[in-house]
């Protein structure tokens, strides 16, 4: 109990920490230009403008970029779940020759940096000449070993009861896996969502190798581009602004999601 109180403390201070970046960016994309290179620095906008939005959404394709990088976040967090939930229930409730040898190799591809794949993968795709389109952009991840794990761990939990009256009641492991099993993996489903989510929203290397069209631009690339273009490399209220754009549907997804989200860390990938 009396630890209580220096516990809400430190928490509360690493939250304002935590919190002060997004709320300097906020404040920052809401001031003049004027305010932004005031010398002593001015933390809050006084007054607040809009005109930062504006001008980002009129000088750059920002909303492109925004289209492209929720398109291949979207169809990436279906692959990942749907290969992921997949290739998880097989390891967990199959049984087959090689299943544990083939688990750990899939499970090794995890410390594989993305690095020494760049190659073998832009290679991949210029043989199938998908260089500068959305395949290469959304092929690449439409599946991982995370995902695979964390739906395995999920499955190894379901009772072994109910796959036996499941398979009594006449249930093929195709019923099992897709009327019993994904069912009841709802907070699992959840967490690889927004992670997944997160890690393609964020991703900056592959689509900048991959593509090099404008319009093919997601977010991360596009915003890059939009730095180097600047006229004035201090106007940090239009920079502020476009990432605010940027950053606002990430925070969302992961608002929305956060219940199931905690629920399937500790009920699923906790515990085996």
């Amino acid at each position: 109990m009396r630890k209580r109180p220096l516990a809400t403390l430190v928490l509360a201070v690493g939250a304002c920490l935590m919190a002060a970046p997004f709320l300097l960016m906020v404040g920052t994309s809401l001031m003049t230009y004027a305010q932004t290179v005031a010398y002593p620095p001015e933390f809050w906008p006084k007054p607040a403008t809009l005109s930062n939005y504006a001008k980002a959404l009129a000088e750059t394709p920002i909303l492109r970029y925004l289209g492209n990088s929720l398109l291949v976040a979207l169809v990436t967090v279906v692959g990942q779940v749907v290969t992921g939930s997949m290739a998880g229930f097989a390891f967990a409730r199959l049984r087959f020759r090689g299943q544990n040898a083939l688990f750990f190799a899939v499970l090794a591809t995890m410390m594989v940096p993305i690095y020494i794949n760049l190659v073998p993968l832009y290679a991949l795709m210029a043989f199938f000449g998908w260089i500068d389109t959305y395949q290469a952009l959304i092929l690449p991840g439409l599946t991982g070993a995370f995902g695979i794990f964390l739906f395995r761990q999920w499955f190894l939990n379901l009772p072994t009861e109910l796959e036996d009256a499941a398979r009594i009641d006449g249930c093929s492991p195709w019923d099992l896996y897709w009327r019993i099993a994904l069912p009841t993996a709802l907070p699992a489903v959840a967490t690889l969502a927004i992670f997944e989510f997160l890690a393609s929203w964020n991703t900056f290397l592959w689509p900048l190798v991959a593509t090099h069209s404008e319009h093919l631009r997601t977010l991360p690339v596009g915003l890059a581009a939009f730095r180097s273009s600047m006229k004035e490399a201090t106007d940090w209220g239009l920079l502020m602004a476009a990432t605010a754009i940027a950053v606002f549907p990430a925070i969302a997804v992961f608002a929305m999601g956060q219940r199931y989200f905690v629920r399937g860390l500790l009920e699923g990938a906790v515990k085996d």
